[in-house]
Protein backbone atom coordinates (compact mmCIF):
# COMPACT_ATOMS: atom_id res chain seq x y z
CA UNK A 1 0.00 0.00 0.00
CA UNK A 2 1.49 3.28 -1.19
CA UNK A 3 0.11 5.74 1.54
CA UNK A 4 1.39 9.02 -0.21
CA UNK A 5 -0.26 12.18 -1.69
CA UNK A 6 0.78 15.17 -3.35
CA UNK A 7 -1.07 18.27 -3.29
CA UNK A 8 -1.30 21.79 -5.02
CA UNK A 9 -3.24 24.19 -4.18
CA UNK A 10 -3.43 28.04 -5.69
CA UNK A 11 -5.11 31.39 -4.88
CA UNK A 12 -4.19 34.16 -4.80
CA UNK A 13 -2.99 34.33 -1.77
CA UNK A 14 -1.05 31.21 -2.01
CA UNK A 15 0.84 28.95 -3.89
CA UNK A 16 1.35 25.73 -2.16
CA UNK A 17 3.55 22.60 -3.65
CA UNK A 18 3.11 19.40 -1.24
CA UNK A 19 3.90 15.76 -0.58
CA UNK A 20 2.97 13.84 2.28
CA UNK A 21 4.00 9.70 2.45
CA UNK A 22 2.75 8.51 5.38
CA UNK A 23 5.36 5.58 5.92
CA UNK A 24 8.29 7.48 5.51
CA UNK A 25 11.48 8.17 7.39
CA UNK A 26 11.28 11.67 8.64
CA UNK A 27 12.80 13.52 6.01
CA UNK A 28 11.93 16.51 4.84
CA UNK A 29 12.40 19.47 2.24
CA UNK A 30 10.57 22.52 3.23
CA UNK A 31 10.11 26.47 2.21
CA UNK A 32 7.59 28.23 3.36
CA UNK A 33 9.12 31.71 3.71
CA UNK A 34 8.80 31.77 7.32
CA UNK A 35 11.72 30.23 8.95
CA UNK A 36 10.43 29.32 12.51
CA UNK A 37 7.19 27.63 10.81
CA UNK A 38 9.34 25.82 8.76
CA UNK A 39 11.40 24.38 11.41
CA UNK A 40 8.23 23.44 13.42
CA UNK A 41 7.10 21.83 10.05
CA UNK A 42 10.60 19.74 9.87
CA UNK A 43 9.92 18.36 13.84
CA UNK A 44 6.69 17.32 12.87
CA UNK A 45 8.39 15.25 9.96
CA UNK A 46 11.17 14.27 11.75
CA UNK A 47 9.78 13.05 14.92
CA UNK A 48 6.56 11.51 13.61
CA UNK A 49 8.57 9.72 10.31
CA UNK A 50 6.17 11.12 8.16
CA UNK A 51 8.12 12.04 4.64
CA UNK A 52 7.58 15.66 3.50
CA UNK A 53 8.32 18.17 0.59
CA UNK A 54 6.64 21.20 1.28
CA UNK A 55 7.09 24.90 -1.11
CA UNK A 56 4.69 27.68 -0.03
CA UNK A 57 4.89 31.26 -1.93
CA UNK A 58 2.48 33.18 0.36
CA UNK A 59 1.90 37.17 0.49
CA UNK A 60 4.00 37.20 3.26
CA UNK A 61 4.27 41.06 2.51
CA UNK A 62 0.54 40.75 3.71
CA UNK A 63 1.44 38.60 6.95
CA UNK A 64 1.98 34.92 8.04
CA UNK A 65 -1.99 34.41 8.17
CA UNK A 66 -2.50 32.70 4.40
CA UNK A 67 0.90 31.27 4.47
CA UNK A 68 0.33 29.49 7.48
CA UNK A 69 -3.55 28.46 6.87
CA UNK A 70 -3.27 27.79 3.65
CA UNK A 71 -0.81 25.15 5.11
CA UNK A 72 -2.82 23.53 7.06
CA UNK A 73 -5.37 23.09 4.56
CA UNK A 74 -2.99 21.77 2.43
CA UNK A 75 -1.39 19.36 4.68
CA UNK A 76 -4.79 18.11 6.51
CA UNK A 77 -6.11 17.13 2.61
CA UNK A 78 -2.86 15.33 2.22
CA UNK A 79 -3.40 13.34 5.31
CA UNK A 80 -7.08 12.68 4.48
CA UNK A 81 -6.02 11.32 1.05
CA UNK A 82 -3.30 9.43 1.91
CA UNK A 83 -5.11 7.53 4.04
CA UNK A 84 -7.99 6.65 2.05
CA UNK A 85 -10.22 4.06 3.64
CA UNK A 86 -8.39 4.33 6.68
CA UNK A 87 -8.58 0.00 6.74
CA UNK A 88 -6.16 -1.78 9.49
CA UNK A 89 -5.00 1.77 11.12
CA UNK A 90 -5.28 2.29 14.92
CA UNK A 91 -7.37 5.16 14.37
CA UNK A 92 -6.56 6.69 17.67
CA UNK A 93 -2.85 8.33 18.87
CA UNK A 94 -1.95 10.49 21.66
CA UNK A 95 1.69 11.54 22.78
CA UNK A 96 2.85 14.27 25.96
CA UNK A 97 5.79 15.28 24.69
CA UNK A 98 7.93 17.13 26.81
CA UNK A 99 10.61 20.18 25.48
CA UNK A 100 12.82 21.52 28.23
CA UNK A 101 9.88 23.71 30.44
CA UNK A 102 7.25 22.72 28.03
CA UNK A 103 4.90 19.98 28.62
CA UNK A 104 2.51 19.40 25.72
CA UNK A 105 -0.63 16.71 25.31
CA UNK A 106 -2.17 15.59 21.82
CA UNK A 107 -5.03 13.17 21.39
CA UNK A 108 -6.36 12.42 17.85
CA UNK A 109 -8.92 10.43 16.52
CA UNK A 110 -9.25 9.98 12.68
CA UNK A 111 -12.54 9.57 12.99
CA UNK A 112 -13.84 11.97 9.69
CA UNK A 113 -15.76 13.87 11.42
CA UNK A 114 -13.51 17.38 12.46
CA UNK A 115 -13.07 18.75 16.24
CA UNK A 116 -10.72 20.74 16.87
CA UNK A 117 -10.04 22.20 20.68
CA UNK A 118 -6.72 23.81 21.51
CA UNK A 119 -5.69 24.92 25.23
CA UNK A 120 -2.83 26.73 25.22
CA UNK A 121 -1.53 30.29 25.75
CA UNK A 122 1.82 31.49 24.74
CA UNK A 123 3.42 34.40 26.26
CA UNK A 124 4.93 35.86 23.59
CA UNK A 125 3.68 37.44 20.20
CA UNK A 126 5.48 36.37 18.02
CA UNK A 127 8.71 33.46 17.92
CA UNK A 128 10.99 34.18 15.22
CA UNK A 129 8.93 35.73 12.00
CA UNK A 130 5.71 33.80 13.41
CA UNK A 131 2.93 35.44 14.93
CA UNK A 132 2.26 32.74 17.75
CA UNK A 133 -1.55 33.40 17.11
CA UNK A 134 -1.29 31.25 13.96
CA UNK A 135 -0.33 28.65 15.22
CA UNK A 136 -4.11 27.72 16.60
CA UNK A 137 -5.08 28.47 13.14
CA UNK A 138 -2.80 25.91 11.46
CA UNK A 139 -3.90 22.75 13.51
CA UNK A 140 -7.55 24.59 12.95
CA UNK A 141 -6.66 23.98 9.25
CA UNK A 142 -5.24 20.64 9.76
CA UNK A 143 -8.02 18.94 11.57
CA UNK A 144 -10.87 19.94 9.43
CA UNK A 145 -8.83 19.09 6.14
CA UNK A 146 -8.21 15.76 7.51
CA UNK A 147 -11.63 15.22 9.14
CA UNK A 148 -9.70 14.57 12.35
CA UNK A 149 -10.71 15.21 16.10
CA UNK A 150 -7.28 16.84 17.68
CA UNK A 151 -7.30 17.97 20.93
CA UNK A 152 -3.96 20.01 22.01
CA UNK A 153 -3.11 21.07 25.46
CA UNK A 154 -0.51 22.38 27.06
CA UNK A 155 0.26 20.92 30.59
CA UNK A 156 2.99 23.55 31.41
CA UNK A 157 5.03 26.18 29.60
CA UNK A 158 7.53 29.08 30.23
CA UNK A 159 9.27 29.67 26.64
CA UNK A 160 7.27 30.33 23.36
CA UNK A 161 9.34 28.39 21.40
CA UNK A 162 9.49 25.23 23.38
CA UNK A 163 5.58 25.35 23.73
CA UNK A 164 4.98 25.43 20.16
CA UNK A 165 7.69 22.81 19.15
CA UNK A 166 6.13 20.51 21.74
CA UNK A 167 3.04 21.02 19.95
CA UNK A 168 4.18 20.04 16.69
CA UNK A 169 6.37 17.32 17.41
CA UNK A 170 3.06 15.62 20.18
CA UNK A 171 1.38 16.18 16.72
CA UNK A 172 3.22 14.30 14.89
CA UNK A 173 3.64 11.31 17.73
CA UNK A 174 0.02 11.02 17.86
CA UNK A 175 -0.54 11.03 14.72
CA UNK A 176 2.23 8.56 13.94
CA UNK A 177 0.59 6.19 16.39
CA UNK A 178 -2.89 7.08 14.94
CA UNK A 179 -1.98 5.92 11.40
CA UNK A 180 -0.28 2.88 12.30
CA UNK A 181 -1.16 -0.02 11.27
CA UNK A 182 -2.46 -2.81 13.80
CA UNK A 183 -3.01 -6.49 12.39
CA UNK A 184 -6.00 -7.11 15.00
CA UNK A 185 -8.10 -4.23 12.95
CA UNK A 186 -10.18 -6.00 10.52
CA UNK A 187 -11.62 -3.46 7.72
CA UNK A 188 -12.08 -0.43 10.04
CA UNK A 189 -12.09 0.07 13.77
CA UNK A 190 -15.80 1.41 14.05
CA UNK A 191 -19.05 -0.53 14.83
CA UNK A 192 -20.35 1.53 11.99
CA UNK A 193 -17.94 0.09 9.47
CA UNK A 194 -17.10 3.20 8.12
CA UNK A 195 -14.68 5.91 9.23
Amino acid sequence: MNRTAHITRKTKETDIDLTLNIDGLGKSEITTGIGFFDHMLAGFSKHGFFDLTLSVNGDLEVDGHHTVEDTGIALGTAIKEALGDKAGIKRYGSFILPMDDALCLCAIDLCGRPYFSCDATFPAERVGELDTALVREFFYAVSYSAGMNLHLKMLSGENAHHMIEAMFKAFGKALDEATAFDPRVEGVLSTKGAL
